[in-house]
């Protein structure tokens, strides 16, 4: 909408001179975090006391003798509050033309659809296992990271320069180090897809925890995408340039920079009232719209490798989770940790709550850091 504005209104000498802000991707990102804490520090409290009324609050599954009694009735489904300040946000300041941010948009509002979907299920039915069983959700994500995963790798769809689209990079080295197949991009687009909406599900399972890592997540990719469209810091830090001709912002990755300060602030405001002790989870609905989206970023700045390293925590729960269930029950027939995820084998060896969040934390911003290295160390 502001973007529009600067199109419309835009005098370089006139009173509306003041609209050049709404172009430049560096103003539109800070205006774009700060419209999505804003918005959900307004809407924080209304939303929490809507969903205590309507009955959606936490029921929490015992596990042996860890069953934090504390937490029962929070609210949860708590990830509409995610949703609607970063999508207002983007929609204020996104260009919204651009082939990026609608590409996004749409895979946005498919995981947060079947996050809700999962939720509203578990609410009418009164329990925390009787929303879409483990084959109908993975079903769902499957589908929308197939139609994804066409729209990215189809010429006549895709946002990326034909020589580019199926190119395949990994962090410290600058050439690409495959040109795959159509058919086994089309497979690994959908298993990453997969893997990272499954794995922040996976990672929310106390007050903080998958918020944070997702923020930082974001930050990382909003740094590439923005150097990934500008002509200049591309060509200094010998990136592919991702802005055919520069001058066409409809297929610029400076877009997706605004839209993760967007999710930055909504994350930040989330956790205002996410953080230890909880007053409301953000439940699937959260989860599965963040994870959907870092899936499909990930996807869109060419850098899919590099989120095995900024996305660690999540690696590290999900990995836990698969070892646990497929090799340690299902075959060895008995357990490998004390608990899965990991998070609670932590809790189960008797470590605070508030200690293991924090220290997750400390450990997802120094892999940050470190992915941000290899912007330079290439």
């Amino acid at each position: 909408m502001f973007y529009l504005a600067y199109k419309l209104l835009y005098n370089p000498e006139g009173v509306m001179s003041f609209t050049r802000l709404f172009y430049y991707i560096s103003s539109r990102s800070i205006f774009a975090a700060i419209t999505a804490f804003v918005l959900i520090l307004a809407l924080g409290r209304p939303t929490i006391n809507f969903l205590f009324r309507k009955g959606a609050r936490d029921r929490q599954r015992m596990y042996g003798d860890i069953f934090p009694e504390s937490k029962q009735g929070t609210p949860h489904m708590g990830g509409v509050l995610i949703i609607l300040g970063s999508m207002i946000s983007v929609l204020l300041w996104c260009n919204l033309a651009d082939r990026f941010t609608q590409v996004l948009l749409g895979v946005a509002v498919a995981f947060g659809g079947c996050g809700i979907l999962d939720d509203i299920l578990k609410v009418s039915r009164g329990g925390p296992d009787r929303g879409l069983s483990r084959y109908q959700k993975i079903g769902m994500q499957g589908v929308f990271s197939l139609f994804f995963g066409v729209i990215v790798l189809t010429k006549s769809t895709t946002p990326f320069p034909a020589d580019l689209i199926t190119k395949l990079y990994m962090p410290f080295y600058k050439f690409p180090i495959a040109d795959l197949p159509y058919l086994v991009y089309l497979v690994l687009i959908i298993l990453l897809v997969l893997y990272a909406s499954n794995a922040v599900n996976l990672t929310d399972g106390m007050d903080g925890l998958a918020i944070v890592p997702a923020l930082f997540a974001f930050g990382v990719y909003g740094v590439y995408a923005w150097i990934l469209g500008n002509e200049k810091w591309s060509d200094y830090f010998l990136f592919y340039l991702v802005a055919p001709g520069v001058k066409n912002l409809y297929l610029y990755t400076g877009e997706l920079s605004i839209f993760c300060a967007a999710l930055i602030g909504a994350c930040l405001g989330f956790l205002w009232f996410n953080s230890y002790p909880a007053e409301v989870f953000m439940g699937d609905t959260g989860s599965l719209y963040l994870g959907g989206i870092i899936g499909s970023l990930i996807v869109l700045v060419k850098q899919e490798i590099l989120f095995f390293l900024v996305g660690g925590i999540f690696l590290a729960e999900f990995v836990s989770v698969l070892v646990q269930d497929y090799i340690g029950i299902r075959i060895l027939g008995r357990r490998i940790f004390f608990r899965a995820p990991l998070h609670h084998t932590f809790q189960h060896r008797g470590l605070a709550e508030t200690k293991i969040v924090v220290r997750f934390w400390i450990i997802s911003g120094i892999l940050a850091l470190i992915a941000l290295s290899t912007i330079k160390i290439r």
